[in-house]
C-alpha cells in the first residue's frame, strides 16, 4: 500500500508546484518565500524514490539516491526559515520588513544546515529496509524522534504562522503548521510508514496557499 501513497504523494507534490507557479512573475520568484518551489521539488524527488526502489532494486544505485535524499533534506527543509521569514516581510508587518530580521534567518537557516549535516549526514550508515512494500535505504541507526533540525524549523513555522494570523487574520499557515506538528507527535496505530506523511502534504499546501494569497496581495496587514 505504502508504494501506492508514496506515487500518490509525488503525483500531488507535482500538482502543488504547478499551481504555486502558475502566474508568477520573475519579480515574484526572488521573494523569499519562493523557497517553498525549492521544498516540493525535495518532496517530490523523496516520493518518487520511495515510490519506485521496489523497481530498482536493491544495489548501489538505490543506496546512492537514498543517500542524496538525507542530504537534501539537510540542505532544503532549513529553507522554510526563509519561507516564514519571506510571509511576514510580504505581508507588510513594518518590523519584518528590517534586513536584521533576514539576516538573523540566514544564520539561524546556516546554522540548521550545519547541524542536521553533522548529527545525521556524516557518518551515516545506510541499510537495506523492506518495509509495507516498499524498498529503500535509511539509517543503520534507528532515531528515537524527528531530527533537531525538524523540531527547531518546526518552531519557526509555528511563531511565524502564529503572528502572521495575528496581524492578517490568515489562520491557514498557522492550522497548517500545528497539524503537521500534532501528526508527527501522535503515534497513530496503521501498519503504514507512509500515511503520517499527508501531515506534511497538508503543511505544504497551507504553505502554497498562503504564498498564493500574498502573490494576489490578498493577504496584507490592514
Amino acid at each position: 500500500m505504502d508504494m501506492f501513497l508514496y506515487i500518490m504523494y509525488a503525483v500531488l507534490y507535482t500538482a502543488l508546484l504547478i499551481w504555486g507557479l502558475n502566474g508568477i512573475r520573475k519579480y515574484d520568484l526572488k521573494k523569499w518565500t519562493s523557497v517553498i518551489y525549492i521544498v516540493i521539488l525535495l518532496l517530490i524527488y523523496d516520493n518518487a524514490i520511495l515510490a519506485t526502489g521496489k523497481w530498482i532494486g536493491e544495489g548501489e544505485l538505490l543506496e546512492s539516491l537514498n543517500f542524496a535524499r538525507f542530504c537534501l533534506h539537510a540542505l532544503i527543509t532549513p529553507l522554510l526559515v526563509m519561507y516564514s521569514v519571506g510571509t511576514l516581510r510580504e505581508s507588510g508587518i513594518t518590523w519584518a520588513r528590517k534586513k536584521w530580521l533576514v539576516i538573523v534567518g540566514l544564520i539561524y537557516t546556516l546554522c540548521l544546515i550545519v547541524l542536521e549535516f553533522s548529527t545525521e549526514v556524516i557518518g551515516l550508515e545506510l541499510e537495506v529496509v523492506k518495509e509495507y512494500g516498499v524498498v529503500s535505504y535509511s539509517n543503520v541507526e534507528e532515531a528515537t524522534g524527528p531530527p533537531i533540525m525538524v523540531l527547531l524549523v518546526t518552531v519557526i513555522l509555528i511563531v511565524a504562522s502564529a503572528i502572521l494570523w495575528k496581524k492578517t487574520k490568515w489562520p491557514v499557515f498557522f492550522i497548517g503548521a500545528v497539524v503537521m506538528t500534532i501528526g508527527s507527535a501522535v503515534p497513530i496505530n496503521i501498519e503504514s510508514g507512509a500515511v503520517t506523511n499527508a501531515f506534511e502534504l497538508f503543511l505544504i499546501f497551507t504553505l502554497i496557499w498562503t504564498k498564493r494569497r500574498l502573490l494576489k496581495k490578498q493577504l496584507y496587514v490592514k
